[in-house]
């Protein structure tokens, strides 16, 4: 049913996937571009962000060419846990301490990301499997409730609509003490999300172009080129909706993301009466406040779904990869933690996707040079976000002054700090979350 390879090394029983667990690749590709064309905008990137960015520009009178490596909706749009939230990443309380006077105003863009995007999949009528059921940063240790509740608090003083909950009155697995109900948002299957997109997509007015990487940007004074290996495309300004992968471009702003690998697993299908009878009676996503967390969903094929704990970053180049043997075998184990009556299920299936991390763990907008924007609004929590943010921007683009939401995450300049993301502090993240673990265990 879908698009996997078998790996020999693999974890024992499950199948490793090369692309995603959520759907299967199209056949209807776009043509490849080999030839030189002009239009109005550029769109390099074909996920989320990009996609919505065309949409919008198209249905705003604008002449516009997409160009993607893959197909669109190929890269973490497709492969993502399928969260659609109103929350931003990061700590709360670190965000209050570093963005105190900001926090209200990128809350609030968290917030109308998640309505904007539920809303988007009604107006094109998309078949993702959509639950507005909200999600839950739920604790697993009394010292992670504790912080979880000051959480809601700062969240709740600067607009979020949340509340805490305790977790077995709330309907959470037993393992789950409470925590941060999101009330917005909720699940659905990212794979048909994205590909949902592109058949809207491929039925507008933009020119689309798949298997077509691009090469460079080139700037000048009346616009910009976008070179391909068969041909280019000149454009009075481009857009740079290039999420992880922007790193292979040298005209993206230097140090803006750092891509990250992420894995998921899912199980074979659970008998509803078993995940009933673990406490876990709302069906609610559920995500750990780790310093890497932890996610754990049920799905509409009758699985649970779980993933994170372990990120990978890249020092070359970013290619199509299957998930690492000792990270599935750690999200089992994780799995078998929070569920002990479960630990007879086995896992199924496993993939993964590249995604991307900005230094401020916030999203960001602006221009990269002129004539040339980009729109990251990933950090994990891109599934809601991607799309507004490639939307505002082309109401921008468009004429439109600067909506207040796109002011809330524009930067001004094109500089980022230095990334702390590196291999050796993620794996040092995950040792802390483990003997944490460990000691909340030893005290129960």
């Amino acid at each position: 049913m879908y698009d996997v390879a078998v790996s020999g090394a693999g974890f024992a029983g499950v199948t490793y996937s090369a692309f995603s667990g959520w759907a299967d690749r199209p056949t209807n590709f776009a043509p490849m571009l080999e030839e030189e064309l002009t239009c109005d905008i550029a769109v390099v990137g074909g996920g989320y962000a990009g996609m919505a960015a065309a949409l919008r520009l198209a249905e705003r009178g604008a002449d516009v060419v997409l160009l993607e490596s893959g197909f669109c909706g190929w890269g973490g749009s497709s492969r993502n846990a399928g969260y659609l939230s109103n929350a931003l990443a990061g700590d709360p309380q670190l965000l209050k301490t570093l963005y105190a006077r900001r926090l209200p105003h990128l809350i609030r863009y968290a917030d109308k990301a998640a309505h904007f995007t539920e809303d988007l999949i009604g107006q094109l009528a998309i078949d993702c499997e959509y639950e507005p059921t909200g999600n839950v940063i739920a604790a697993v240790s009394p010292g992670q409730l504790r912080r979880t509740r000051r959480n809601a608090e700062i969240l709740r003083s600067a607009g979020a609509d949340v509340e805490f909950v305790e977790g077995r009155d709330f309907g959470l697995p037993e393992s789950f003490l409470g925590g941060v109900f999101e009330r917005a948002g909720g699940l659905l299957n990212p794979g048909k999300f994205a590909l949902g997109l592109r058949e809207a997509l491929l039925a507008s007015d933009v020119r689309v172009y798949e298997r077509t990487a691009v090469r460079a940007v080139e700037p000048h004074a009346s616009g910009a080129v976008v070179s391909v290996p068969g041909g280019s495309v000149r454009a009075e300004r481009v857009v740079l909706a290039t999420n992880a992968y922007s790193r292979d471009l040298a005209i993206a702003p230097k140090r803006m993301v750092t891509p990250i690998w992420t894995s998921l697993v899912e199980t074979e299908p659970v008998d509803p009466e078993r995940l009933a009878a673990t406490g876990w009676t709302r069906r609610v996503g559920i995500i750990t406040p780790h310093t890497i967390l932890e996610n754990y969903r049920p799905t509409p094929r009758g699985t649970v779904m779980f993933g994170t704990r372990r990120l990978r970053t890249a020092p070359g180049a970013l290619g199509t990869r299957e998930p690492d043997d000792t990270v599935v075998a750690d999200l089992v184990r994780g799995f078998h933690e929070r569920f002990p009556s479960l630990s007879d299920v086995a896992p199924r299936r496993a993939w993964g996707g590249w995604i991307a991390m900005t230094s401020s763990l916030l999203p960001v907008a602006g221009e990269a040079t002129k004539n040339v924007f980009y729109a990251i609004g990933c950090n994990g929590h891109g599934l809601a976000q991607s799309p507004y943010l490639g939307t505002l921007l082309a109401d921008r683009l468009s004429g439109d002054r600067m909506h207040e939401d796109l002011a809330a995450v524009w930067r001004a300049r094109p500089r980022f700090a230095p990334s702390l993301l590196s291999t050796p502090t993620l794996h040092a993240a995950w040792t802390a979350d483990r003997i944490s673990d460990r000691l909340h265990r030893r005290r129960a």
